[in-house]
C-alpha cells in the first residue's frame, strides 16, 4: 500500500495509509499523527523530500487502523520521504 500524508480540516495531518475513503471520509491505517515538523516548509516538500531536522519533529506512536473525517488533501510520499518521516523517534509522553 502506498504511503501518503493525509490533511483534514480539523483533526490534523496524518501519515498513514488509505484503506478506503468516501469523499472527505477514510479509514486510514498505520497512522502516525505529524503534530509538528521542522526541515520541510510545506507538507508538500515533505511528501518530495522527507524532513531535515527529524529531531525537532513531533510525530505520534503509530495507530494501527482509524477513521477520520474531513480530508481535504492526500499527498502520496515518495521512498525518500517515507524513509526520513519513519526515521522519526515516535514522540510521546
Amino acid at each position: 500500500m502506498m504511503k501518503v500524508i493525509v490533511r483534514t480540516e480539523k483533526a490534523g495531518v496524518f501519515f498513514c495509509e488509505i484503506k478506503e475513503r468516501d469523499g472527505s471520509e477514510g479509514v486510514i491505517l498505520n497512522a502516525r499523527r505529524l503534530y509538528y515538523w521542522d526541515g520541510a516548509a510545506t507538507l508538500s516538500q515533505m511528501a518530495v523530500e522527507g524532513v531535515k531536522k527529524p529531531k525537532n519533529c513531533k510525530f505520534t506512536i503509530t495507530v494501527p487502523e482509524m477513521t477520520i473525517l474531513g480530508i481535504i488533501e492526500i499527498l502520496p510520499c515518495s521512498d525518500k520521504a517515507v524513509k526520513s518521516i519513519e526515521g522519526v523517534e515516535e514522540w510521546k509522553a
